[in-house]
């Protein structure tokens, strides 16, 4: 009841809007979701560039919306789409702006708040009232800590924290969790001393890192992110 849905919705099955929902615009969902009580998801972007073009939303499946939380549609300008992938979760008063692409399996805590046109890999976390500055991107199981101002790209598989956000070494205690080999956990702790510790130049230190773990995934995908950053990572 008291739940309003816009005429040009779609929602797959299995999924739950609890009371109070509003869910319009251009607006694709997946199965087996759930929106709780007064979420806004589909609306205009907040952007002042917006003319009221024909832009998107789309939510994959098994995500999990939390009371307040405001998803906007994209803009023509940032691509046209703002989508999350499968089994996200935002809890209450979250924020995801126009023309964010969220991968899988994403927290993000009570009132953390992507600016538009941000990137998340999947697995990534952001804790309560973190914000992420336009353009920036957050790894693969990259860990942004409570009330962190990320105003540059977080590296991956690295704790980010602080007002401005600095990194502070190797998430070991989530990749273990999520059953990491310690060989890798290892790899990327050599990696991240040679990269942001040693007292080297950043270029030799990225081929020190190249050659010494080569064929190992994370580190490959580790070395990519930092190689392929338009404004730069936080170190």
């Amino acid at each position: 009841p008291y739940s309003v849905i816009g005429g040009r919705v779609t929602i797959g099955d299995g999924t739950v809007l609890d009371s109070h929902a509003v869910i319009d615009g251009n607006t694709r969902i997946g199965k087996d979701c759930r929106f709780f009580p007064f979420v806004s998801v589909g609306m205009v972007p907040q952007d002042l560039k917006y003319q009221g073009e024909d832009t998107l939303l789309e939510i994959g499946d098994r995500n999990v919306v939390r009371e307040y939380a405001t998803i906007h549609a994209g803009t023509s300008g940032g691509g046209g789409t703002t989508r999350l992938g499968n089994d996200n979760f935002l809890m209450a008063y979250c924020h995801v702006a126009h023309d964010c692409l969220l991968g899988n399996s994403v927290v993000m805590a009570n009132g953390a708040t992507l600016a538009g046109h941000v990137d998340v890999d999947d697995f990534a976390t952001l804790s309560a009232f973190s914000g992420v500055h336009q353009y920036c991107r957050v790894g693969r199981h990259g860990y942004i800590g409570g009330y962190s101002v990320v105003t540059q790209d977080a590296v991956p598989f690295v704790l980010t924290v602080g007002n401005r956000a600095r990194t502070y070494g190797i998430n070991v205690i989530g990749l273990r969790r999520r059953n990491f080999p310690p060989a890798t956990v290892e790899a990327l702790q050599d990696a991240y001393r040679t990269l942001f510790k040693k007292k080297i130049p950043f270029r030799k230190a990225m081929e020190e890192v190249e050659t010494k773990h080569k064929g190992i995934a994370e580190v490959e995908y580790l070395l990519g992110f930092i190689q392929s950053s338009r404004r730069g990572v936080i170190r």
